[in-house]
């Protein structure tokens, strides 16, 4: 995304510290209550509402003290206490649940209509489908786990007497409180207590910052669109939790929007459509409630100004310079970035660094409220000190540099070995257990073509994306849940853009082949099964100081590998031709095929630079803020194959230098 503004440009947008600057329905005059009661007075039900602005302290209640039903609205506060639990240390995330026919209940949900009792999911997992899916069949698997009574008991703790759970979903002989469950059905909150809530959840102030984020995510993954989602403008995002059952919809969550995020909660109940239909007249009040709450803290007539106020991966020009020269002195200790006007994955990764310290959410997108964090936003260096204070200043020098030895590079930990032998020439930290990011999808590519060849035909199968591929975070081939291609496609859908969601593809449809590890011996994921082949290769490798824990490289403690481990395993995965077919290839089109027979093309872009010099290929990049800058390369001058790994360097662009010089530095060794 190219920035073409001027200095003048720059300031007006920044203004006071900001970026956005709008003349809302709120500065216009008019009022919430002049927007929603006529929406709320139009409904043939009961309403309760609560709105609040999380940056001004600007709100609208409607009822919002009085009980009302939530029907799936409750799994919130239950993802709350499972969440709780979890940082208590009583539950683990990862502990696996199995699903048994008397836990299959009808309803919302995937569990029940596309499983069969046996298969094993990880509570982590459960709660995702709680939410996304509202699973009821995953809910009271939840439930299990955390306890009946304690949803309510941690309510009551939390300020909000009147959230409780009654009982667990199409299980009316499990109510803990059937006086309640005859009211209100599921459970009940007021539209005040679950703005509480959020506000809290937006704060980081639920649980904790960590639990907090992870909450967050799992609601902006929830694929009811018929309600807050249905009438916002393109491309607003909203984390939220929704409800129905016949004469009830609710929905509640945030809102975010170009002048700060929104808590918002709409209740109905005793309403008298109760069609199971798009345009059912309590989602219709949702979607109506949400749309005049964004217009009127947002000038929706406003020209878009969305391009030149967002910054993400790939923008460039003054204004990355301004949020890069401002990062500096924010954060402490200072992450120096080079001002250099390149948003790259350094600057995305000191992005979400800042993002965590001011308990946002961690996106690496600067939007708004990260812009009003970071305010005042500093266009230019600070001001120079006066002559006679610099000409005073005596500067300390380091130790001159050493005329023998390798070349100095910023990585923490390197290796670079002859190609031809597998040998490690030289390496510096080599045996070092470092994290390694996406240069673990070498280790997935080579389990994949491993297995391939067996059997080649397979390279043909086709792949079809699961919601767990498609969901996951990071770096992405963008393929959706339901589409299809062949596996040597997705292959370069791995490698080029460094797909996380190829990743977790390829893993579950060749997992299927693989065995489980020996400390869950009875697991059908194939996403676990496939880590264990990971492992299992690695130990055929000899590569002693590596661990995985996933397929893709995002951060977990317990995923490592070390720079001489990495040459080993570049070293045999080079001998499959087409994953160097893939790491050598700067870009490459696809044609998807998905549900209904629809299809599209798609195109990756390798996100290897060195592949723009002459004498350098693939392996693989890899950037996160635990790992810094990794990356896996070839090179080769007269005849002489060399293979370097290059694990933390300081910046995307060192770790091109790095290799570079270090394979010069070997060259030149003979």
């Amino acid at each position: 995304m190219n920035l073409p503004l001027s200095r003048r440009s720059l300031l007006a947008l920044i203004g006071a510290g900001m970026i956005f600057i709008a003349a809302s329905a709120s500065a216009r005059g008019e009022t919430l209550d002049e927007k929603l009661l006529p929406l709320i007075r139009a409904h043939q039900g009961q309403v309760a509402v609560a709105v609040k602005h999380l940056k001004t302290g600007v709100t609208f209640e409607y009822r919002a003290t009085e009980p009302m039903p939530t029907a799936s609205l409750i799994k919130f506060p239950v993802m709350i206490e499972a969440y709780r639990q979890v940082a208590a240390k009583k539950l683990k995330l990862e502990q696996m649940l199995t699903l048994k026919a008397e836990d299959q209940v009808p309803g919302s949900g995937i569990l029940t209509t596309h499983f069969t009792p046996g298969m094993t999911l990880s509570l982590r997992d459960a709660i995702q489908l709680m939410i996304a899916f509202s699973d009821n069949t995953a809910t009271n698997l939840v439930v299990d786990q955390i306890g009946l009574p304690s949803t309510t008991a941690t309510m009551q703790r939390m300020n909000c007497p009147n959230t409780r759970l009654n009982a667990k979903v199409f299980k009316p002989d499990s109510s803990i409180n059937p006086e309640q469950s005859k009211l209100f059905g599921l459970g009940s909150t007021t539209a005040a207590e679950m703005v509480l809530l959020l506000e809290k959840l937006q704060r980081g102030e639920l649980i904790d910052p960590d639990a907090s984020d992870a909450m967050r995510r799992h609601l902006y993954a929830c694929e009811d669109k018929e309600k807050f989602p249905a009438d916002l403008p393109a491309g607003t995002r909203i984390a939220h939790k929704t409800g129905s059952v016949a004469s009830v919809r609710t929905d509640a969550g945030l809102l975010e929007t170009p002048s700060g995020t929104i808590a918002l909660c709409v209740l109905t109940s005793q309403n008298k459509d109760q069609r199971w239909v798009a345009d059912n007249a309590g989602n219709i009040l949702c979607a109506n409630v949400a749309r005049a709450v964004f217009e009127f803290f947002n000038d929706a007539e406003a020209p878009d100004q969305t391009d030149p106020k967002v910054l993400q991966l790939g923008a460039s020009g003054e204004l990355v310079e301004a949020l890069q020269r401002t990062l500096n002195v924010r954060l402490n200790p200072s992450p120096k970035l080079t001002i250099d006007g390149d948003f790259g994955g350094t600057t995305q990764a000191v992005v979400i660094r800042f993002q965590k310290e001011k308990r946002l959410a961690a996106t690496g997108i600067v939007g708004p409220e990260t812009w009003t964090a970071l305010a005042p936003v500093r266009l230019e260096e600070p001001s120079v000190p006066a002559p006679e204070v610099v000409n005073a200043e005596k500067l300390p020098k380091l130790p001159s540099d050493p005329l023998k030895g390798p070349p100095i590079v910023t990585a923490k930990a390197w290796s670079v070995g002859d190609m031809k032998t597998g040998r490690v020439i030289v390496h510096h930290n080599g045996d070092q257990r470092l994290p390694i990011a996406s240069t673990t999808k070498v280790m997935t590519a080579h389990v994949v073509l491993s297995l391939v060849d067996a059997n080649p035909k397979q390279l043909d199968e086709l792949v079809e994306f699961s919601r767990r591929a498609d969901g996951t975070g990071g770096t992405s081939s963008g393929i959706r849940a339901g589409e299809q291609l062949a596996v040597r496609e997705l292959l370069y859908g791995l490698m080029l853009p460094s797909g996380n969601d190829a990743a977790v593809a390829l893993a579950e449809h060749f997992g299927k082949r693989c065995q489980p590890p020996k400390d869950v011996p009875k697991t059908q994921d194939p996403l676990i099964k496939f880590v264990a082949e990971m492992n299992r290769m690695a130990v055929k490798l000899g590569m002693s100081n590596s661990n995985f824990t996933n397929p893709h490289g995002l951060p977990d403690r317990q995923h490592y590998s070390s720079a001489n481990d990495m040459l080993a395993l570049t070293y045999a995965a080079c001998r499959h031709k087409l994953l160097q077919d893939c790491a050598n290839c700067r870009q490459h089109g696809c044609r998807l095929s998905g549900p209904g027979g629809y299809h599209r093309n798609v195109i990756w872009k390798n996100t290897n630079k060195l592949l723009e010099i002459e004498g350098y290929q693939g392996l693989k990049t890899g950037t996160t803020n635990a790992a810094g800058s990794c990356l896996i390369s070839l090179g080769d001058h007269s005849g002489r194959q060399l293979g370097a790994v290059v694990l933390g360097a300081s910046s995307d662009e060192n770790r091109y230098l790095d290799t570079r010089n270090l394979m010069k530095w070997v060259w030149e060794q003979k």
